[in-house]
């Protein structure tokens, strides 16, 4: 499946390497974050969930620009995955 999305007068070709960077750095972002606000805030937790929520539905808005039903399915549920494992994985820490 070709995951394209127009970044203005370029595609943007979404591959292996891209996928495994944009989760890398959301993860280590919000590893960082959320270690912030555990010393910062009483509830700082519940705050990183809120916020990281929110940011995972802000990201959803990406995909939905790209070439064709089927890449914006795949890159949507990609977004989705990467989400979910953050989230819940960093909740448990």
């Amino acid at each position: 499946m070709d995951l394209t999305v127009p970044q203005g007068d370029a595609d943007l070709h979404v591959g292996p390497g891209l996928v495994a960077a944009a989760a890398l750095i959301a993860g280590f972002a919000g590893w960082g974050l959320l270690a912030v606000l555990e010393r910062a805030a009483a509830r700082g937790a519940r705050i990183w969930t809120v916020v990281a929520v929110a940011f995972l539905a802000l990201s959803l808005l990406g995909p939905l620009g790209a070439a064709g039903a089927a890449a914006v399915v795949s890159l949507l549920c990609m977004h989705l995955a990467v989400g979910a494992v953050v989230i819940t994985g960093m909740a448990r820490r």
